[in-house]
């Protein structure tokens, strides 16, 4: 069955890639599955210059998931470009970077590093960051500050193809994906993570330093299918499906609301070997249940009259 997918200029021998923080820069993946069986992955968070990231403890497992206040700890965009995207496979397989900034300016001057860097065959945008300016407010939670955004990265991307990741702490996912699709996004991400928080009965503490994190993992899942499906009704462009994928099922349940791809995040930590045979998987399922193929079943979900 023919596994490829080909949108918006982006093309992936296959539909699973592996989600922003959840894979490093793939170098580190290496040892546990062929980086070229996937169909893409996305490094993790780059800012223009190196971030620490929040105190510890920044990780807390919860009942099917676990929450996380990383901060998008990172080395910096150069030293991306510079140690690690030259030893990437990425003519045979889709690198994606991760954009995260504090301004729409910003975002558009660290689009404008990547753009000339052939190695990498998308950028995708986190909205989620705090706009500074604008008091702390999240990019995402703003459709204005949204299609801002986009827009600087469009006009600094070159060819590049912009994907933007979005928030589902928000009102109306649907006015989101339209501001984004209206700032000249080539494709959606969905979901970020929902904002979430633990304490400790005993220590009377936090768990998280930051006390507030992001929560992902399977208890997401649900909210994450209902995202994608609006999104996708809401939009013309390309949407890409993230939450609680641990199994085929879960990869194929986005394919049927309609996304074109998924990306995997929480499950790499419980198995670093789950993206690689991921594919393969989806294609076998694909064929039990009857699909002719990964187009036909793509958005055939059939809702009630």
């Amino acid at each position: 069955m023919d596994m490829q997918v080909n949108f918006g200029g982006l093309f992936l021998k296959n539909p699973v890639m592996t989600a922003s923080g959840t894979f490093g820069f793939g170098l580190e993946f290496a040892p546990y599955g062929d980086l070229t069986r996937l169909g893409g992955f996305v490094a993790k968070g780059l800012s223009l210059k190196p971030r620490e990231g929040n105190p510890m403890p920044r990780i807390a497992e919860t009942p099917c998931g676990m929450l996380n206040a990383i901060g998008i700890q990172n080395p910096g965009v150069e030293y991306f470009v510079t140690k690690a995207l030259p030893y990437l496979p990425w003519r045979e397989v889709a690198v994606i970077a991760n954009l995260y900034a504090c301004d729409a300016e910003e975002f558009g001057e660290l689009a404008g590093v990547l753009a000339g860097e052939e190695g990498v065959a998308a950028l995708e945008v986190n909205v989620s960051c705090p706009n500074v300016k604008e008091g702390g407010v999240a990019f995402g939670q703003d459709p204005a500050q949204i299609a801002r955004v986009t827009e600087a990265v469009k006009k600094k991307a070159g060819n590049k193809h912009v994907m933007v990741k979005l928030s589902p702490n928000v009102t109306d996912i649907a006015v989101c994906a339209r501001a984004a699709a209206e700032g000249g996004a080539d494709s959606l991400s969905l979901i970020n993570t929902l904002s979430g928080m633990a304490v400790d009965i005993r220590s009377r503490r936090p768990r998280i330093a930051n006390v507030i994190a992001g929560l992902s993992g399977p208890a997401v899942k649900p909210v994450a299918l209902r995202c994608v499906h609006q999104a996708v009704r809401a939009v013309d462009i390309p949407v890409v499906g993230i939450g609680g994928i641990a199994s085929a099922e879960d990869a194929l349940e986005f394919i049927l609301v309609g996304a074109q791809a998924v990306q995997v995040g929480t499950a790499n930590f419980l198995r670093p070997d789950f993206a690689f045979g991921l594919a393969d998987e989806m294609e076998a399922l694909l064929s039990e249940i009857g699909a002719a193929s990964l187009d036909e079943f793509r958005g055939s979900l059939q809702l009630p009259l």
